[in-house]
């Protein structure tokens, strides 16, 4: 027999709100802005919502997510994108463990379209695209890129190299042609645009604020972003993740019994 909510012991369905919590200035937690370029990590623990808002337009952040607790299990784009029938990310969706699990949803979006295919700049790439700035003579104006920005980060916890996977780009959109060549939609970010990223598990965030590897600009201009945490409580009987297809609901199954 297929568990589904309404079979799961009454101790377990009662361990799950009814509904879903919106969005409040009084739950804020911790508010921060990541420079253009930058790079941050960090625990958003269960229950909690990450708020990145695009400050200016034009902003693309790249992001790595792993169960802190049990750092070999990780956001799995295959899955995710295989689970929930689609080829990006946006509001109803949730991120995928390669356990089968939740790692965190996306509650709302303003923006409506999400990469997660096209992975993330290196120094290569930059260099080809903008040129060289070293450290030495441009200090915090240096350009950086996506992969050595997460390696800093995962170096922090005691990861590495092998501990890079397929990423989520948040606020760009990539589209596939007639023949399946990729094309970056430069008209699609805008300004004040926001990303609610719910967590239902305890998880290490990984993120580098620098350039699509697509982006067609000419001119280094990495974009900053917001990060605004605030206390939301984990996604409710009716959330819109939760009952977005059979595959979310027993995914979610699954990461509850994980906490019980």
């Amino acid at each position: 027999m297929q568990t589904t909510f309404s079979t799961l012991p009454a101790l377990a369905r009662a361990a799950v709100p009814a509904h879903s919590t919106p969005y409040s200035p009084e739950l804020l937690l911790w508010e921060e802005i990541m420079p253009g370029g930058a790079h941050w990590s960090g625990l958003v623990r269960r229950g909690n919502t990450l708020r990145i808002t695009d400050l200016h337009g034009g902003a693309n952040l790249s992001a790595l997510f792993y169960n802190f607790e049990e750092r070999s299990e990780r956001y799995n784009m295959p899955d995710t994108l295989k689970a929930q029938h689609t080829a990006m990310l946006t509001r109803g969706h949730v991120l995928y463990s390669d356990m089968g699990r939740v790692l965190c949803a996306i509650a709302d979006d303003t923006c409506g379209w999400h990469d997660t295919v096209c992975g993330m700049s290196d120094a290569a790439l930059v260099e080809r695209c903008f040129g060289v700035a070293r450290y030495q003579e441009h200090r915090n104006a240096m350009f950086r890129n996506g992969e050595d920005g997460c390696l800093i980060e995962l170096g922090k916890w005691g990861m590495g190299k092998r501990d890079l996977v397929a990423n989520a780009n948040f606020f760009s959109k990539v589209v596939a042609d007639a023949d399946g060549a990729l094309r970056f939609d430069t008209a699609h970010r805008r300004e004040g645009q926001y990303i609610d990223l719910r967590f239902e598990m305890n998880v290490l965030v990984v993120l580098s604020a620098c350039q699509h590897p697509l982006d067609p600009a000419t001119r280094y201009d990495p974009k900053p972003v917001r990060l605004s945490c605030w206390r939301s409580g984990t996604a409710g009987q009716d959330d819109a993740c939760r009952n977005a297809c059979p595959e979310n609901q027993r995914g979610y199954i699954n990461t509850e019994r994980y906490f019980l």
